[in-house]
């Protein structure tokens, strides 16, 4: 069969299943056998090329919902190629304006000192390091699979990784960093995501926050955050947009934090917040 009737076949099938992106992904399953650029590839659509040999076996297993990531064993991030696979969340899109966030705040500070709680694959940390020349960048991962995934893919970049909890990481330096970044596990215990990709393929960890509204560990990131900055440090965490409201009433209730401030994504939703750390904090309740 030819290349571009494979790649039209795949896409009706794909369609059929219920794949958000049929032609999209069609594509870079060819591209994945053939190594040769998408580019590439959408030029040998027009000429007589033959399809790559497994083709079909790939473009079935697609079919069945398994993540494009874990099938070619690639996510691609902002300027970063990473290694994922199973026991580690694919990063979204979304979450790329969340760096761009901290890279901004990131200008003009010489050696600024970065800290990612709940890295994953490594995807917020390795594109701050790669994008921001002398910054130092620790990231932090509790789940012993999405650790071994962020190692592959940071030690590169030369980012820190750290093996812990975002609840209590980093006992021995607080007040140190400028910047503590977070994509926290956030869902609600009783919530089971749309897409089949994300409920059956991604580690069940990297997803449920804690608790029925989903805030366990947001909250838990936002305390960790306050204890690691420097007076004047900068706090940006990822949430669902249901969350936003309740994120920045949690923040401003604390009296730790000041210039609390939604950003909303590429589709217009509010899918982070950000916050400062006040200079000087509020003396301690009496009982």
């Amino acid at each position: 069969m030819s290349l571009s009737e494979a790649v039209r076949e795949a896409t009706a099938i794909l369609a059929a299943a219920g794949v958000p992106s049929p032609r999209v992904d069609a594509e870079l399953l060819a591209e994945h056998l053939l190594d040769v650029g998408l580019g590439r590839l959408r030029a040998m659509l027009l000429g007589d090329s033959r399809a790559p040999e497994g083709y079909a076996a790939l473009v079935a297993e697609r079919a069945q919902r398994v993540p494009l990531q874990h099938i070619t064993g690639v996510a691609h991030f902002r300027y970063l190629q990473l290694a994922v696979g199973p026991g580690v969340f694919v990063p979204r899109p979304e979450t790329e304006s969340v760096v761009q966030l901290v890279i901004d705040r990131l200008q003009g500070i010489e050696r600024p000192k970065v800290v990612d709680l709940g890295t994953g694959s490594g995807a917020i940390a390795g594109s701050i390091a790669h994008e921001v020349p002398g910054a130092e960048v620790v990231a932090v991962e509790f789940s012993e699979f999405a650790h071994a995934w962020a190692q592959k893919n940071l030690a590169p970049l030369g980012v820190e990784l750290v093996r812990g909890d975002l609840r209590d990481a980093l006992p021995d330096r607080s007040g140190t960093f400028d910047v503590v970044v977070s994509n926290p596990p956030y869902i609600p215990s009783e919530a089971i995501p749309n897409e089949p990709e994300v409920a059956l393929h991604d580690p069940p960890e990297a997803l449920y926050g804690g608790g029925a509204d989903g805030m366990e560990l947001p909250t838990a990131a936002a305390a960790s955050a306050a204890r690691l900055l420097a007076p004047g440090g900068y706090f940006v965490m990822e949430h669902a947009e249901i969350q936003s409201g309740w994120i920045a009433t949690m923040l401003k209730r604390t009296g730790l934090w000041s210039e609390i401030t939604a950003h909303r994504d590429l589709n217009g939703k509010e899918r982070a917040t950000s916050a400062v750390l006040a200079e000087s904090q509020p003396p301690l309740m009496k009982e």
